[in-house]
């Protein structure tokens, strides 16, 4: 049976594609900046402070809405808070990823260090660094929505409800900004790791709102998300596209 997208999914798919215009405007203006080497990618954008704005208060309210309470929050990132922690009745933590989330800041690290060091040599510039930050916003909704690399490959979770990083992605989006001097390119890159440092010292001091074994709210019915269902139905789709796709290959080759 088919299910209507929820509130919170919606809003996923909203965020998708305002940020997915973001990313090719900023594309855009990049091109236009090579075929014009008069200003630099800032300066262009500093002259079209439109787009700049728009982007700086789209990205400091989401993340501002982040530090509390919300139920059109996804409860990945809604678990840490107090009034979202129902108690199983069980004491035992299990955190199952935990020790993940070292090799994935270790790859993330190394990851953006190498194009960190190619803007250090002049190789790369700072739109390129914007451009990889704006990609980077782009893919984090692609793996809420459809893939996640990091909870298939490492992680091994659930779902994005028990993800032990879920609120890692503002502070990873950002992260190519530490290599742009720019005041207002740094106070999204603070604010990030303000809410990076926040949920750390939350999991550290209440891991148990982080256990599906100790906090009810991560059960599945409790779930006001229901992407899981979402995500199904997409793949069975796939699969059948993939049968259709076949089926016509064969009459084709016959």
């Amino acid at each position: 049976m088919k299910r209507k997208l929820s509130i919170v999914s919606t809003l996923h798919y909203i965020r998708l594609f305002y940020r997915s215009v973001l990313f090719l405007l900023l594309l855009i203006s990049y091109i236009l900046y090579r075929m014009d080497k008069g200003h630099s990618i800032t300066t262009r954008l500093e002259n079209a402070p439109a787009i700049l704005t728009v982007t700086w208060v789209v990205f400091v309210v989401e993340m501002i809405f982040r530090f509390f309470p919300s139920k059109y929050e996804s409860p990945g990132c809604q678990k840490q808070f107090k009034q979202n922690y129902i108690k199983t009745g069980k004491t035992e933590i299990t955190i199952p990823d935990n020790n993940a989330t070292v090799l994935i800041l270790l790859i993330w690290i190394v990851f953006n260090g190498f194009f960190g060091a190619l803007h250090m040599a002049g190789i790369l510039d700072d739109g390129i660094m914007i451009l990889l930050c704006s990609a980077y916003s782009v893919c984090d909704m692609i793996c809420i929505l459809f893939f996640c690399p990091f909870q298939t490959w490492f992680m091994k979770n659930k779902c994005c409800s028990s993800c032990r990083i879920y609120n890692w992605d503002y502070a990873m989006m950002f992260t190519p900004l530490f290599f742009v001097k720019k005041n207002y390119f740094w106070s999204l890159l603070v604010l990030s790791l303000a809410l990076l440092i926040r949920w750390e010292i939350t999991f550290y001091r209440h891991p148990e709102r982080f256990s599906e074994k100790t906090n009810d709210y991560l059960r599945c019915q409790n779930c006001t998300e229901k992407l899981c269902v979402h995500k199904k139905q997409l793949k069975k789709l796939r699969k059948q596209i993939e049968q259709y796709t076949m089926e016509r290959v064969k009459r084709l080759t016959k």
